[in-house]
């Protein structure tokens, strides 16, 4: 894993929003002089290295699943939060096994060590669009000879056709109150995949669901049978059509309520102590640890979070952290030329499906952070 540098293309900028990073300017705070997007930089990876790392991804998804069994057969739900009325409904879930489709982990590696898992984005997961399409045609366009980590279009494509659906549409749905065009898009790119898969897409926001007493509708009054949505499930089931929510087939679904919490790495601690790819977890209590960093469970873009070591604090703001907090082993970023990344691993059902890379300056990897491309010279 190096980092280097590159010439940006003419017109990087229009090229990218063509390409459906139309949020590139928005998404990222003002005053920052460093782009979101930002080709620049990029990371190099050797084949060798990319294939140990897709196994370490794929046996992190394997322990995952595991940690979501252990907590259903346990009774666990206190490591996540879960306030009781919302497990029979977790558990029907995953009792039928509910299809489900992706999720990205967030890995500490520094191209010499393990990798590490800092967190699993297991129920919406962004990033989705500079991932799979924005960081491919860069290297077509500049690396055209090389090779990237980066099946994400055709597994969620070939995902799409095996899902066990019910017939009709599927409708799509982001959240009005999105601000910069990301989740719009994002949802947008998803209904094209789906709809490459041979399924029929109806986007749709959060606000125009409706249930009339027997269905989900959306404002057309079209039946939801079938909903993919860009909208956490904490937040659903705090809507007024929370009470209904077995009357349609949701993608992701409800037992990703599982993983979609940093609970999840307290589970995962318990079960595989010591594993080399895992940092020590603990819930609400650093335990014996002298360097930590406490983290909500359920939080966003590193808000909430404190870091401790014997000769630093540092605290990001956030109105997180009222279901609890995980005390995790903090072991800084990797140090890139002052940079610091995190490999965002994605898998499409359960298989590596590719990387995206996020840097930052600071320590922890905010709304400030770019997302750089990567290629594996050939």
């Amino acid at each position: 894993m190096r980092r280097e540098r590159a010439e940006p293309r003419t017109g990087w900028p229009q090229i990218i929003e063509a390409q459906g990073l139309a949020y590139h300017r928005t998404s990222h705070p003002e005053n920052l002089t460093r782009p979101y997007w930002d080709e620049s930089v990029h990371y190099t990876f050797e084949m060798d290295e990319v294939l140990r790392l897709e196994e370490t991804v794929e046996e992190l998804h394997r322990m995952c699943m595991e940690a979501a069994a252990y907590i259903v057969t346990s009774g666990r739900y206190e490591l996540l939060g879960i306030p009781p009325h919302l497990v029979p409904a977790i558990e029907a879930s995953w009792n039928r096994r509910d299809p489900h489709l992706s999720g990205r982990f967030d890995l500490r590696y520094d191209g010499a060590g393990p990798p590490k898992l800092l967190e699993y984005n297991a129920d919406t997961p962004t990033s989705l669009v500079e991932s799979s399409i924005i960081q491919w045609y860069w290297k077509e366009d500049l690396f055209p000879s090389d090779d990237q980590w980066n099946s994400l279009h055709e597994r969620l494509v070939d995902r799409w056709k095996s899902l066990p659906l019910r017939d009709g549409p599927v409708h799509f749905a982001w959240t009005e109150d999105d601000e910069s065009g990301e989740e719009f898009m994002t949802v947008a790119y998803m209904k094209e995949v789906a709809e490459q898969a041979g399924r029929l897409g109806v986007g749709i926001t959060m606000q125009d669901i409706g249930w009339d007493g027997h269905d989900f509708r959306d404002n057309g009054r079209n039946e939801i049978k079938t909903l993919w949505k860009l909208y956490p499930w904490e937040w659903i089931v705090a809507e007024e059509f929370g009470a209904h929510i077995d009357e349609t087939d949701w993608v992701e679904p409800m037992w990703k309520m599982l993983l979609s919490n940093k609970g999840l790495l307290v589970a995962l601690w318990e079960l595989f102590p010591g594993h080399p790819n895992l940092l020590r977890a603990y819930l609400d209590t650093p335990g014996n640890m002298k360097s930590y960093i406490r983290k909500p469970l359920l939080g966003r873009e590193g808000a909430s979070m404190e870091i401790v070591t014997p000769g630093l604090r540092h605290a990001t703001e956030g109105r997180y952290g009222a279901e609890g907090f995980v005390f995790q082993e903090f072991q800084a970023l990797p140090d890139f030329d002052g940079q610091h990344p995190v490999i965002g691993a994605w898998v499409v059902g359960e298989e590596s499906a590719g990387i995206g890379i996020r840097e930052t300056s600071g320590l922890i990897t905010d709304d400030t952070s770019s997302f750089v491309p990567h290629r594996i010279p050939l």
